[in-house]
């Protein structure tokens, strides 16, 4: 049970973009994401953290599609998703990156942004949607120019996405999320591995270009968490320990207990 600033997650007022409610994820005798009621609001940064094992990467999988819940639902933009299947949910406009580099090293830059932009086309499935011929695409050229232009590679859309350095292919991937038009992005650890440096031109990159959309973040960087998010939820062993702004949450005491043995967040 949430027990940090309790105050419904809706940003601007309205139905909140995504709701969890009950979502519940059991691998055999393993609760891996517990009755879980979540709201997050439209155009709201929120970040999930919590112990390894909390059940953050199991959430977003049930929310992606990746994995369907044992019991309650998945609710984006007052649509009942929890039994489409993940190419459906990228239609409807949640996005996803993840934690282990997810680009196609053996296609360009380009080709990597054009493709995700191509599936996510919504009149056709991306079976048809990949064998379609350039030319009947129409913008689609013209969208995946301005995609590159915004991630800071569109001098470089014609090497091979497995030359990139590791920061520029988490840099690609971040593109590839955006191509789909999301109006969610779940990012899972999109700093991980990177240098200091590396890290604050990532999280400037995602201010710019993911500014206007909601954005669900999991992050262990507890400093960038706390100078990034409007809110917080905090996972311990699939339940939901605490949500609430910031300082809310590095105040509350069951959150230092559990994430950090009492020590101060």
């Amino acid at each position: 049970m949430a027990t940090a600033d309790d105050t419904t997650a809706t940003f601007g007022g309205g139905e909140p973009v995504l709701e969890t409610k009950g979502l519940t994820r059991r691998f055999g005798e393993l609760v891996a994401v517990d009755d879980l009621d979540i709201e997050v609001g439209q155009g709201e940064f929120r970040s999930i953290i919590g112990p390894n094992g909390a059940g953050k990467t199991t959430l977003f999988n049930l929310i992606s599609g990746a994995l369907l819940p044992s019991e309650g639902s998945v609710v984006f933009e007052g649509e009942d998703v929890s039994q489409l299947r993940p190419h459906q949910r990228v239609h409807r406009g949640i996005g996803r990156s993840f934690q282990i580099t997810n680009v196609f090293g053996g296609l360009t830059v380009r080709e990597n942004v054009r493709l995700a932009a191509q599936a996510a086309i919504r009149e056709r499935s991306p079976f048809e949607n990949a064998f379609r011929h350039k030319d009947s695409f129409g913008d689609l050229n013209d969208r995946t120019d301005d995609v590159l232009a915004r991630i800071g590679l569109d001098g470089r859309g014609h090497e091979q996405a497995s030359t990139l350095a590791y920061g520029d292919r988490r840099r690609l991937e971040i593109g590839l999320v955006l191509a789909t038009d999301p109006q969610l992005v779940m990012l899972d650890e999109p700093t991980a591995g990177m240098s200091a440096e590396e890290t604050r031109a990532t999280m400037e990159l995602i201010g710019d270009v993911l500014g206007d959309r909601t954005v669900l973040l999991i992050e262990h960087d507890i400093e960038l968490v706390m100078n990034a998010s409007d809110r917080i939820t905090v996972l311990n062993r699939g339940e939901e320990l605490a949500t609430g702004p910031p300082a809310a949450v590095a105040e509350n005491e069951q959150v230092q207990q559990a994430y950090l043995g009492g020590g101060v967040l």
